[in-house]
């Protein structure tokens, strides 16, 4: 079964530590200097905050896989509708390594589908490579799906 995921980017993460356990009436299940993470089941999400993100508020949004099969399963419905679709096989992001595929939606909100295959000690070195909060690489994939003009005379 997936799993919606949420991430925001925020000014204070203690005050948004302490906001979200009150809402969600439960502690972090991951709780570092720079992130925190909720694992809900009612409502069923996923729920990420970081102070990575260069503006505040929604950083991305997502589906997590329970397995490869789930996002061999995603990965397909981007592919058949033609969306825009950047694969990160393996990636080291937000302490955890997973496969991903991300897409923008028409507003340009990024969208993230993933399979947890463990977690790592560091946030992790995607964000330095590609220069975007929690790894998402919302540049790439507008430059992808941006119409291609024609550079011949």
């Amino acid at each position: 079964m997936k799993r919606l995921h949420v991430h925001v980017s925020v000014e204070n993460m203690a005050d948004s530590i302490r906001f979200y356990s009150a809402l969600f009436a439960v502690e972090p299940t991951i709780t570092k200097s720079d992130y925190a993470k909720w694992m809900l089941d009612d409502p069923r999400v996923n729920f990420a905050i970081s102070q990575r993100g260069q503006n505040k508020g929604l950083d991305h949004l997502g589906i997590q896989a329970e397995n490869a099969d789930e996002l061999a399963e995603l990965d397909q419905r981007l592919q058949t509708a033609g969306l825009p679709n950047l694969a990160q096989p393996g990636s080291n992001c937000c302490y955890a390594k997973s496969d991903k595929h991300w897409s923008l939606d028409p507003s340009g909100i990024a969208w993230e589908a993933f399979h947890t295959l463990d977690t790592i000690p560091t946030y992790g070195e995607d964000s330095q490579a590609i220069g975007a909060s929690c790894c998402s690489p919302v540049h790439q994939l507008a430059a992808a799906a941006a119409p291609k003009t024609s550079r011949c005379c």
